[in-house]
């Protein structure tokens, strides 16, 4: 059996982490892309017990999991927003914070909410140049005129997403920069701008002026995010899987399929039955430019393996579905446990397991 382990202990670490750096802001659990693979209710109730409270989705699937697992009384953020009036229903359904990233998407969540005689809680989305969605910060009136015009909808918060494109990124500040206007212009009308948040895992490790009164942490949780030497994290997640099969191999015999090796002399070799297609040796390109591109091929020709307290070097690249390791000069037999680095966002074909 595949097994993806993630560790509470390390999870617990990264959080306490997390708190020290937000400084007394709110801090919202990202628990997009199932708990960024980690299960979303499991890494919740982990969250939970170590004093998160607020939590941020981006499916409707994601919070009616959450609330189906006793999260009733928990803040529940949408970073989406719809239009569409059977999604709509199920958020109100759901008492979820909605989005609103629009004029369009504003009078939609408005409409449904006073054809139900309530008001429905939302935050405001601004787009300072990322371009997923928000109101354009050179449309200042469209943002007042979800203010003025939204009788049914409670807004009781405001974000945008900065750039994480590395440290110091003046892109990202000036997108700082020019979410505090919107803010200031909003507050020149007379208006409260409630829970302020821009501050992702990057920003909230790296950039003080970004945390406000929230930050969003997700791939800090897990350590899975842009990594900085002494940031203190610890990377969470790896997989565990039985030997499949152990045997020799001749001298010239060749060995994958990609970056084929022929033999140089006979080999014993191990066979995992775990692949590219369950997550082994993938991870999302975090860092762009040459010198990252050769980290990553250096990464990928040093992979190995541990099987019990020895490291084994992979052969002839990681496979569709299974992976040979050399282990010629140790005790190995069918049955014991390899054990490896795996990215939870991308296992496929494992059984989580808190530890």
């Amino acid at each position: 059996m595949r097994k993806l382990v993630i560790e509470k202990s390390a999870v617990k670490n990264n959080l306490a982490v997390i708190k020290e750096r937000a400084a007394g802001a709110a801090v919202y659990g990202v628990l997009t892309g199932d708990g960024g693979g980690a299960g979303a209710v499991r890494l919740a109730k982990l969250l939970r017990d170590e004093g998160i409270g607020r939590f941020a989705v981006s499916e409707i699937a994601e919070a009616e999991e959450l609330r189906k697992a006793g999260f009733v009384d928990e803040e529940i953020l949408m970073l989406r927003s719809t239009t569409d009036r059977e999604e709509l229903e199920r958020l109100v359904d759901l008492n979820v914070v909605c989005t609103v990233s629009s004029v369009d998407t504003g009078m939609a969540l408005n409409a449904l909410a006073e054809n139900r005689s309530t008001v429905v809680e939302a935050h405001i989305q601004v787009d300072t140049g990322m371009g997923f969605g928000g109101f354009l910060v050179s449309e200042p009136e469209k943002i007042l005129l979800a203010y003025r015009s939204l009788p049914n909808v409670a807004l009781s918060g405001i974000y945008t997403q900065l750039h994480a494109a590395r440290l110091n990124d003046p892109e990202s500040k000036q997108q700082l920069e020019q979410f505090h206007q919107v803010l200031d212009t909003i507050h020149a009308a007379g208006f409260e701008t409630g829970m302020v948040h821009a501050a992702g895992s990057f920003a909230l490790l790296h950039n003080e002026e970004a945390r406000l009164d929230g930050v969003r942490a997700g791939s800090a949780i897990l350590g899975r995010c842009r990594r900085t030497r002494d940031d203190g994290l610890k990377t969470v997640g790896y997989g565990e899987v039985p030997v499949a099969e152990v045997r020799w191999l001749p001298k010239g015999h060749t060995i994958g399929a990609d970056k084929p090796v022929v033999l140089k002399k006979p080999t014993r070799v191990a066979v995992l039955p775990v692949g590219y297609q369950n997550g082994f040796g993938v991870s999302w390109p975090r860092e762009t430019g040459f010198w990252a591109m050769v980290r990553r091929w250096r990464k990928a020709r040093a992979l190995t393996v541990r099987v019990g307290d020895q490291r084994v070097r992979v052969l002839g690249g990681v496979g569709a579905t299974e992976t040979v390791l050399n282990v010629t000069n140790m005790k190995c037999s069918a049955g014991d446990l390899a054990v490896f680095e795996i990215d939870p966002l991308f296992a496929k074909g494992f059984t989580t397991e808190y530890r």
